[in-house]
């Protein structure tokens, strides 16, 4: 091996190039990882467009990517979780382990979380990445790298399940179908749910909700959506909405969507910093609402699940790009959503 790797190198917006930097040495508690694949999430697209997501600026390039999965190459000293050859994949926020939140099992929450491809810290567009290693998960055989790296958005929807408190008799509404709202339906499958309907305006995302186990879609462009629900459950309604759109007027308009006594799940994050909602409605059917960011202690339990299950992740996987494509990769998700959804990077083909 080399002391040289390639890397896609964000230095203001619309402006990246892959440029070669030093390979990484990992910490003694660190290991270091060949990066066999990697998506693009929204939030890389946010940075490449805007150099920017709330208080998170890009201030000095950056390399952005963090749903990855890879080859353990080098560990440190006093690494004893993982052994070099170990396929893994890596939760890529590194939480300090000694504040309340983390002691409590919440350390999504963690004020100190070092999270990749989140200014100051970079990401994983690149041939290698040093991670601590209690933040790698062994691969089973059977599971391969592609789904590994998108155990990353699917513990997204997973902790949407949890927050929203979701058992296997609820019927569900997602709104937003992106790769996020599209795995929060695989996520609905493996806690069981059997009624799980979905809504978005481009009729390529609403086929692949479809295909992927949705019991009916809709598009409000075209049709009344709480009048499709009603039709389609018979009155029933849904007992837990989960919005990953993060569209303001259909934040607003969750709460008039589900039952009374029900539940909304936000995962969206909308330009505005502050919507209206319906107060008044809110208290009077018991509405309650919970914000999800991020997710926490997801990864042992998705690995469990999917190696037990029939449920194919890698069906959101739409396009794969060599890192020496990235920009083509980037224009593809951020300019083509009416046929990409989740693109797949490869940095050693």
């Amino acid at each position: 091996m080399t002391n040289v790797m390639k890397a896609a190198i964000l230095d203001q917006p619309f402006s990246i190039e892959v440029k070669k930097i030093s390979i990484p040495e990992p910490r003694p508690n660190e290991a270091l990882i060949k990066v066999h694949c990697i998506g693009i999430c929204g939030s890389d697209v946010h940075y490449y467009e805007h150099g920017k997501i709330g208080r998170y600026v890009v201030q000095e390039p950056i390399v952005l990517g963090h749903e990855v999965a890879g080859t353990v190459v080098r560990i440190g000293a006093e690494v004893k979780n993982v052994e070099v050859g170990d396929r893994v994949a890596i939760e890529p926020g590194v939480t300090c382990g000694q504040c309340k939140y983390c002691k409590s099992g919440r350390y999504n929450l963690c004020p100190d979380v070092s999270f990749m491809a989140t200014p100051p810290v970079d990401g994983a567009w690149s041939e290698y990445v040093t991670i601590r290693s209690d933040f790698l998960f062994k691969l089973p055989e059977e599971m391969s790298f592609e789904e590994g790296a998108l155990l990353e958005p699917l513990s997204v929807g997973l902790h949407a399940m949890n927050r929203g408190r979701v058992t296997p008799s609820d019927r569900l509404l997602i709104t937003g179908l992106g790769p996020i709202g599209l795995l929060t339906i695989q996520a609905a499958k493996l806690y069981g749910v059997t009624e799980i309907y979905a809504s978005d305006v481009e009729p390529f995302r609403l086929e692949k909700a479809l295909e992927l186990g949705a019991t009916a879609v809709f598009n409000p462009l075209k049709e009344d959506l709480k009048e499709g629900i009603h039709l389609q459950t018979k009155g029933e309604g849904v007992d837990v909405v989960i919005e990953t759109s993060g569209n303001s007027r259909v934040i607003s308009e969750t709460m008039t969507m589900v039952n009374r006594g029900g539940r909304v799940v936000l995962i969206g994050l909308p330009i505005e910093e502050q919507i209206p909602v319906h107060v008044p409605y809110l208290i009077d059917a018991e509405i309650d609402i919970y914000g999800v960011f991020r997710y926490a202690n997801t990864y042992p339990a998705a690995i469990q699940a999917l190696s037990r299950s029939n449920i194919d992740i890698t069906r959101v996987i739409t396009q794969s790009y060599s890192l020496d494509e990235i920009k083509k990769a980037v224009e593809c998700t951020r300019t083509q959503k009416d046929r990409s959804i989740k693109v797949m990077i490869y940095p050693h083909r």
